[in-house]
């Protein structure tokens, strides 16, 4: 895994998930919106991705999520809101860390699914 998609809307936590992913080894791009990723995920190749579920303003990462399920790529939801986005996450069967977690526990388990 080289590079990774970050979609988190709180700014403390993608970075954290930013210095994790460089104290891995990886790249990593930050998005604060869904589309800003969305935006990202035209302009470059991305091995892995860590979304948050929920996005602010009723705005969720359903959309990427779809979309990275179609290319292939994995990824894993960092969520604190399991109850409300509860339908979403059983949908996607995805890998869930739940918040708060460490950085580094979200990304190792990214890792996990290369």
């Amino acid at each position: 895994m080289k590079c990774v998609l970050i979609l988190e809307d709180e700014p403390l936590i993608a970075l954290d998930l930013k210095y994790a992913c460089d104290d891995a080894g990886l790249g990593a791009i930050v998005a604060g919106t869904l589309a800003q990723a969305v935006e990202e995920l035209g302009r470059h190749d991305f091995d892995g991705a860590v979304l948050d579920v929920n996005l602010g303003g009723g705005e969720t990462c359903e959309d990427v999520a779809r979309l990275l399920r179609q290319r292939g790529i994995p990824f894993v939801l960092n969520t604190g809101d399991l109850d409300r986005a509860g339908e979403f996450l059983r949908e996607i069967k995805a890998p869930i860390v739940a918040k708060p977690s460490s950085a580094d526990s979200v990304i190792a388990q990214l890792l996990e699914l290369a």
